[in-house]
């Protein structure tokens, strides 16, 4: 079980960490939504105000402490509301599409490692 949250989290620091970086860096642009969808819209929000950036480093801090075993407690804790923020950005704003895959991915990673240390969690809720 050890062996399988390591995994689970370099993947999932990982994933956070190359998304964070390609956005913070500019190094890929990602296609513009749909004129007037609820996505662009959306976005016509979000990235102009400075607010995609703050989420971004926060990915960045997270992934980060998620691949520290020492800190990985507190990287979920980062991760967390950005994990609910993006299934909740695919499922209602997205209406669904781009749902399954990474969207997806990151959750489980993050149940897993939710659940493989819930004893530490415990502590939080008592």
């Amino acid at each position: 079980m050890k062996i399988a949250a390591h995994i689970a989290a370099s993947l999932l620091g990982l994933i956070f960490i190359a998304f964070s970086i390609m956005v913070l860096f500019h190094l890929v642009s990602p296609p513009p939504p749909p004129e007037g969808s609820p996505v662009a819209s959306f976005m016509a929000a979000f990235v102009p105000t400075g607010y995609l950036t703050m989420v971004k480093i926060f990915e960045l801090t997270g992934g980060i402490l998620v691949v520290i075993p020492k800190v990985r407690n507190l990287g979920l804790l980062v991760l967390g509301p950005i994990i609910l923020n993006i299934l909740a950005f695919h499922t209602f704003v997205a209406k669904g599409y781009g749902l399954v895959g990474i969207p997806l991915l990151i959750a489980a990673l993050g149940l897993f490692l939710l659940w493989s240390e819930r004893k530490a969690f415990a502590a939080l809720v008592h």
